[in-house]
């Protein structure tokens, strides 16, 4: 009997906290394996300009690609050395997913996403405001395609109930939580 190769794999624990729309970023670990093929099956880290380094095809660009995405294209590249090559990627370390968070909060810092986060999580994560925290000036910078400046008022989410204010944090978004003292200038 013929082994037939697996298909191309995913890490369900890691999809299912970052979704199937997870695209690999610098310092993520990955699982290559090319079947019935040890010495092209490596573990990796995205290097910080984004690329990965494998035998035969060398340096390739996993960074802002799915998983599903560079799967094929590894495929492709490896089908000059390799006779029907099937490649599988699972994502082992989720590294390049953070937030920034800025200004009067208790622990300012950049914090690891590894699972769905609002921004109410995001700031009990750093601790909770300062006491001179300006509550209703809090703004989300978000730089992905477009770039954008999402302007939030905690009270309004909190005290009024406006939950649309409590948005799901992106990888890369910085929340500034500016000092009352700032916004009375």
């Amino acid at each position: 009997m013929r082994a037939t190769p697996p298909t191309a794999s995913t890490n369900e624990e890691v999809f299912s906290l970052v979704g199937p729309e997870y695209l690999i970023g610098p310092e993520d670990v990955l699982e290559i394996t090319v079947w019935q093929n040890q010495d092209l099956s490596k573990i990796v880290t995205v290097r910080p300009d984004g690329r990965i380094s494998l035998p035969l095809i060398n340096d390739v660009t996993a960074a802002g690609k799915t998983p599903a995405r560079l799967t094929k294209e590894l495929s492709e590249r490896l089908r000059e050395y390799v006779e029907n090559p099937s490649v599988s990627i699972i994502a082992k370390e989720v590294n390049s997913y953070h937030v920034f968070l800025l200004g009067e909060v208790l622990k300012p810092g950049k914090y690891p996403l590894k699972i769905k986060t609002n921004l109410l999580q995001g700031i009990a994560i750093a601790g909770g405001f300062t006491a001179t925290a300006a509550r209703d000036r809090l703004t989300v910078y978000r730089f992905g395609n477009k770039g954008e400046k999402i302007k939030i008022n905690y009270d309004d989410l909190v005290v009024r109930d406006d939950v649309q204010q409590n948005i799901e944090l992106l990888p890369g978004d910085v929340i500034l939580v500016p000092s009352q003292k700032t916004v009375l200038r």
